[in-house]
């Protein structure tokens, strides 16, 4: 039986309801329709925290998804639930490659930009501030193009970047 069957969250109900009719009326072949039942399936699994149902979900929806806007989104996913699972390289490897795709994705170089503070936090507990400095400009650069995308989001980045004198 479908994930989407299944879920018992009102939520999560609506929105499969909504997106069955969507998908009666709208034109889509057969493959577009089963791409988007898994991704949806994965988006379900992955908000209940089922990582491993996620990923197989996703990796389908990518393996049948032609439009590369909607693969965004797929990879986006992806690489969110590697972050969860502190596999940042992993997760900076899938927010690259939703970004080739979309490069409006704030959200994509907002995560990665948090990514590469945590890294440079990591450089200053090990004592090796040349390196932290360096993960902090990437910070700064991601946050940055995650700003301009979306202006008036992103407070505390942009608070930081005033701070720590790199936004110019």
């Amino acid at each position: 039986m479908p994930r989407s069957r299944i879920n018992g969250n009102f939520i999560d109900k609506t929105f499969s309801i909504v997106a069955n009719i969507l998908l009666r009326i709208i034109p889509t072949t057969s493959g577009e329709k089963a791409a988007f039942t898994y991704y949806r399936d994965g988006m379900s699994a992955q908000s209940e925290g089922n990582y491993a149902e996620a990923l197989q979900n996703y990796y389908e929806a990518m393996r049948l998804e032609i439009d590369p806007y909607d693969r965004s989104y797929i990879l986006y996913n992806i690489g969110l639930i590697h972050t969860s699972n502190g596999e940042h390289t992993k997760a900076l490897e899938y927010y690259f490659r939703a970004l080739e795709r979309n490069p409006f994705l704030p959200q994509a170089f907002n995560n990665m930009a948090v990514i590469c503070h945590y890294r440079g936090e990591q450089a200053i507990q090990q004592g090796d501030s040349e390196i932290a400095e360096a993960w902090f400009d990437q910070a700064a650069e991601y946050w940055k193009q995650a700003i301009a995308l979306t202006p008036g989001n992103y407070i505390e980045a942009h608070n930081w970047l005033k701070i720590t004198r790199r936004f110019e």
